[in-house]
C-alpha cells in the first residue's frame, strides 16, 4: 500500500510540474476573432483581436469559457462532407465558374478546409435513380463496374482531392446490395441479405475498393452498412448487430486483410446514437469480430423519436470501446424548404451538433450533402433536403447556408491530428470546444443560439480574454 501511495504521489507532482505552463512556452497574449453574427449579417467576419490579462480565480458571477492545455483528448481525423450522385450531379450542371468557386469554398486554400469525402456504393436516396455495379444475377461479379460513376461523381471527387492533398480522407458505404442479393428482391424498402449472398457481396466492396484506386482514389475506409436499422422507402437493408457482426467477422473482415485491404478502416453502426451504445457492445463482443473494426459510426437522427439529441452514448461507447474512434458519418436538415435557406437555426443544428459530438469523443466528423439544387435534390424518392450550399440549376446563382458558414467555424481551423482540449462552461447558454493544432495553436469555437448577447471571457491558466458571444452566433479564438 505504502508504495502504492508514493507511486501515486511522484506522478501527481510530474502531472503538476507540466501544469499551469501554457503561458511560459506562448509569449504571445492577443488572440483573434471571427464571428458569424446573424443579427448583423456577419459570416465569418475577422473582429481583430483580443488581449489575455491576469485573472485570478473567477465568481460563479463570471460568465467563463475555462480551458486547460494541459488535458488532451482524441486526435481529429478530419471534418467533411458526402460527395453524393445527387452532389456530383447538380455541380456538372452549373457554369464552369460556379463548380470552381465550389471546390475552393470546401477544400480551397481560403475555404473550408474540408478533408473528408463519403460517398455512397450503389445508389442511394440521393441519386437520380436505382443501380447498381453488376448485371442481374452475377453472382460471380464479373460484369462489375463503375462507369456509371464515371459521368459525375468520381470526376468531383477527384476535383476536392487534388485541392485536399496529402490529408484526402475518402470512405464509402452501402445503402443495398443488388435487389437479387436480398430477402425482398427489392434494392428499396428493406429486406436483409441473403445468407447465399454474404461472401458475393463481401467480394463486392473488394472490387469497387479496387476500381476506386485504379483510377487513383485512394479509399482510406467504409461503413458495413448505411443505417441498418432502418425500412426506408428509398435503398436500405437492415442487419441487426448479430448479423452485422457476423457478415464483418466471416465475410467482409477476412476478405478485405486477404485482398490486402487490412489498412483500410472499417466503421460499424452508421445509424443514430440512440442505438449506438447497443450495437457496439454487441457487434464488437466477439473479439475475432473487433479486431476488423477500426471505428464505430453514427447518425443524427435519433429525434424522430427523442425531443433531444443522445450526445451522452457517445460517451459511454468511447468508454467501453477505447481503442475504437468515433465517426460522425451523417447528418442534415430535412425535409426541404428554399423560403428557409438563410435561417440561423439551420447552423446553429451543425453547431450544437459538432461542438457536442466532439466534446464527447469523436473523431471523424462527416457532413451530408456537400451541394443540392433548388430543389433539395435531386432525389429519386423525393425526400429534400437542405445542404450547405444550395445551387439553383436554372440561374447557377449559390445560396450559403448558415450551415455552411457554422460547420467552417470548426473546419476551417481545426486541422487533422489536432487534439481536442479540456474546455467546460459555466454557462448553459454558451457551448464550446477546443482543439490544440499540431503546430501549438489553439482554437475555442463559442456558440450562443439564444436571443441574448452574454458577455464571457475566454479562461486559460489565470489569464482571461473578454468576449461579447451575440445572441444566434458562433465565433472562433484562436491563439
Amino acid at each position: 500500500m505504502k508504495r502504492l501511495i508514493v507511486s501515486c504521489l511522484v506522478v501527481g507532482l510530474a502531472f503538476n510540474a507540466n501544469a499551469q505552463n501554457y503561458w511560459k512556452k506562448n509569449t504571445g497574449k492577443t488572440a483573434k476573432v471571427f464571428l458569424t453574427n446573424s443579427a448583423a449579417n456577419e459570416k465569418m467576419v475577422d473582429k481583430g483581436t483580443v488581449k489575455f490579462e491576469k485573472f485570478g480565480q473567477p465568481k460563479e458571477t463570471d460568465a467563463c469559457i475555462f480551458v486547460d492545455p494541459d488535458f488532451k483528448y482524441q486526435k481529429l481525423i478530419g471534418i467533411g462532407g458526402a460527395i453524393t450522385d445527387a452532389s456530383a450531379e447538380t455541380f456538372y450542371k452549373l457554369p464552369k465558374d460556379k463548380q470552381k468557386e465550389i471546390i475552393e469554398a470546401y477544400y480551397g486554400k481560403n475555404g473550408l478546409g474540408y478533408t473528408v469525402v463519403r460517398t455512397n456504393m450503389n445508389s442511394c436516396d440521393f441519386s437520380s435513380d436505382s443501380y447498381t455495379y453488376v448485371q442481374e444475377n452475377d453472382n460471380t461479379l464479373k460484369s462489375f463496374n463503375v462507369a456509371h460513376d464515371e459521368k459525375y461523381k468520381i470526376p468531383m471527387i477527384k476535383e476536392a482531392q487534388k485541392l485536399i492533398g496529402k490529408d484526402f480522407t475518402f470512405y464509402f458505404s452501402p445503402w443495398s446490395p443488388p435487389a437479387w442479393m436480398k430477402s425482398n428482391k427489392n434494392m428499396l424498402k428493406g429486406g436483409r441479405l441473403e445468407n447465399a449472398f454474404y461472401q458475393t457481396w463481401a467480394d463486392y466492396y473488394v472490387k469497387f475498393i479496387k476500381e476506386y484506386e485504379k483510377r487513383g482514389i485512394n479509399v482510406w475506409g467504409l461503413t458495413v452498412q448505411n443505417e441498418p436499422m432502418a425500412t426506408q422507402s428509398w435503398e436500405s437493408c437492415i442487419y441487426s448487430a448479430e448479423e452485422e457482426g457476423e457478415f464483418l467477422k466471416n465475410n467482409l473482415g477476412p476478405t478485405l486483410w486477404k485482398n490486402g485491404f487490412k489498412d483500410k478502416k472499417v466503421m460499424i453502426w452508421d445509424h443514430n446514437r440512440d442505438l449506438i451504445y447497443q450495437r457496439a457492445t454487441t457487434t464488437l463482443s466477439d473479439p475475432e469480430t473487433s479486431k476488423y473494426a477500426s471505428g464505430i459510426g453514427y447518425h443524427w437522427y435519433e429525434t424522430w423519436n427523442n425531443k433531444t439529441q443522445l450526445f451522452d452514448n457517445l460517451t459511454e461507447t468511447q468508454r467501453a470501446f477505447p481503442d475504437k474512434f468515433l465517426a460522425f458519418t451523417e447528418g442534415c436538415k430535412e425535409q426541404f424548404d428554399m423560403s428557409k435557406i438563410y435561417e440561423v437555426s439551420l447552423g446553429e443544428l451543425y453547431g450544437r451538433n459538432m461542438i457536442n459530438d466532439f466534446n464527447k469523443g469523436t473523431a471523424l466528423w462527416t457532413d451530408w450533402n456537400v451541394l443540392l439544387d433548388e430543389t433539395g435534390g435531386p432525389n429519386h424518392v423525393g425526400n429534400f433536403c437542405f445542404a450547405p450550399i444550395i445551387a439553383d440549376t436554372k440561374t447557377g446563382e449559390l445560396h450559403y447556408t448558415y450551415e455552411y458558414y457554422y460547420v467552417g467555424h470548426v473546419s476551417k481551423f481545426v486541422k487533422p491530428n489536432a487534439r481536442r482540449i479540456g474546455t467546460s462552461s459555466n454557462r448553459a447558454a454558451l457551448t464550446s470546444t477546443t482543439f490544440m493544432n499540431e503546430n501549438g495553436q489553439l482554437v475555442t469555437v463559442i456558440m450562443n443560439d439564444t436571443d441574448n448577447t452574454i458577455e464571457t471571457n475566454l479562461w486559460i491558466e489565470g489569464m482571461a480574454a473578454k468576449l461579447s458571444a451575440p445572441a444566434h452566433s458562433i465565433q472562433t479564438v484562436i491563439l
